[in-house]
């Protein structure tokens, strides 16, 4: 099984439009808000350390970078190469983290595909934010257990998410007298639906996939956008750590 067509092209168009500089993108808000307050809350949780980390929707590599001065090994995969081909140029502007991280093209609810990467890597940490609430529906549980594979019996996945609250919102900032904000007018434009998945059922994808919470919260999702008033946008969310006991 694959991801659709459609929404494959969607991602393909929207990263082949995006600008190359970092926060440029909605959701692509600078490490100190986002993988560094995530990494806090997931270290105390994590069994193994030393497994690689799989940066899963890694986008233009913002968060991967970051990532990979903290872990041996870092792998950002997103379905979209446009995206891949963001991160490798952002990764050869930074000489400071250049060649510290991997990226790949990779369809994550392709279960052949997945299992060559886990065959290859072994158990790992996966970091994964904000993927399952801009899924296909067909491909949500596929995905969580891509996840279940990659993690295997050590590993650990730090997920982040929208939460329901967040739908309304996104509604609100869509819909208001001057239309979207700049950097999510893209979003929309290219049919990327996000937040449409519920607290409840994010639950229970991990729970079918054999994957037990182990810990979870709820923080703001940082984005890279303001309203009209200046005020940064934050989007509510719920964050897990998955794996098995």
């Amino acid at each position: 099984m694959s991801v659709t067509s459609r929404y494959k092209k969607a991602w393909e168009g929207f990263w082949r439009e995006a600008p190359e500089e970092q926060g440029a993108v909605f959701w692509d808000a600078e490490p100190a808000l986002t993988a560094g307050l995530h990494l806090a809350l997931a270290e105390p949780h994590l069994a193994a350390l030393g497994l690689p980390l799989v940066d899963l929707g890694c986008g233009n590599g913002t968060q991967t970078r970051f990532l990979a001065d903290r872990f041996p090994r870092v792998v950002g995969v997103d379905l979209s190469q446009a995206a891949i081909e963001h991160a490798e140029h952002a990764d050869q502007a930074a000489p400071d983290t250049s060649g510290r991280a991997e990226y790949r093209q990779l369809d994550a609810v392709d279960k052949a595909a997945v299992e060559a990467l886990r065959d290859e890597l072994g158990d790992v940490n996966v970091y994964m934010r904000g993927v399952l609430h801009q899924c296909e529906p067909e491909d949500r549980r596929p995905l969580a257990d891509s996840i279940a594979a990659l993690v295997g019996a050590r590993g650990r996945a730090f997920v982040v998410e929208l939460s329901e609250q967040a739908g309304p919102i996104l509604m609100g900032l869509a819909q208001g007298p001057t239309g979207p904000p700049p950097k999510l007018l893209p979003v929309f434009q290219h049919g990327i639906a996000p937040a449409e998945v519920s607290d409840a059922a994010v639950l229970e994808l991990f729970a079918a996939a054999g994957l037990d919470v182990l810990a979870s919260g709820e923080m703001p999702l940082i984005t890279t956008d303001f309203t009209a008033d200046g005020s940064r946008i934050e989007l509510p969310s719920k964050w897990l750590v998955v794996g098995r006991p």
